[in-house]
């Protein structure tokens, strides 16, 4: 019977290095299940919605708490830049010469920040609308709508800038956010 070969860490030949911790993926995809959920039962199945909001709200709670003491990558500090950071991120996507990231880029850290301002937006509409000081208020329903809306237009815009990098850095990175394991840092690369 063949001994089975032993393998040095170091000389293993996967060469991606864990980024997304398993709170941060199982985060991600829960809150990606929640909003489709409150998107397609809105005026349809109305205690379902709810509830899927209220779960929204809760992983954006926790979200919140996760990004300041969470792993590396997870926190705020590892991802929010100055505007002026994030332009100039921007403006060398044009020109096709950004820098790859192992954590999220300035772009990819503005656009949570944006996601998570417009999930607490349609959120917190949404719960208004169940008390009794905005019980019925069409106010309240527009600016619910608003937000949800917007909403759905940063996520395309986020799916938009996902496949760009991903074709940009020749990485997968909805792969990336199943496994939490990216390509390990090469040569100019922003750690």
């Amino acid at each position: 019977m063949p001994k089975p070969v032993k393998t040095d860490p170091a000389t293993t030949t996967d060469d991606r290095v864990p980024v997304w911790d398993p709170a941060v993926r199982l985060f991600h995809w829960s809150l990606v299940s929640s909003v489709a959920i409150a998107w397609f039962t809105a005026n349809k199945l109305e205690a379902l919605h709810y509830w899927a909001g209220y779960a929204a709200a809760a992983l954006i709670a926790f979200r919140l708490a996760w990004g300041i003491i969470g792993t590396h990558y997870a926190r705020f500090h590892q991802f929010v830049r100055p505007p002026a950071t994030i332009l100039t991120y921007l403006k060398s996507i044009l020109t096709g010469r950004e820098a790859r990231y192992l954590g999220h880029n300035p772009a990819g850290g503005a656009m949570i920040l944006a996601l998570i301002l417009m999930l607490a937006a349609t959120a917190t509409t949404g719960w208004l609308m169940t008390t009794d000081a905005f019980w019925g208020s069409i106010l309240m329903q527009r600016l619910h709508d608003l937000a949800a809306n917007l909403l759905v237009l940063l996520v395309f815009i986020h799916i938009g800038g996902v496949v760009v990098a991903s074709l940009r850095h020749k990485e997968n990175l909805v792969g990336a956010m199943l496994s939490g394991r990216k390509r390990r840092p090469g040569p100019g690369d922003v750690v």
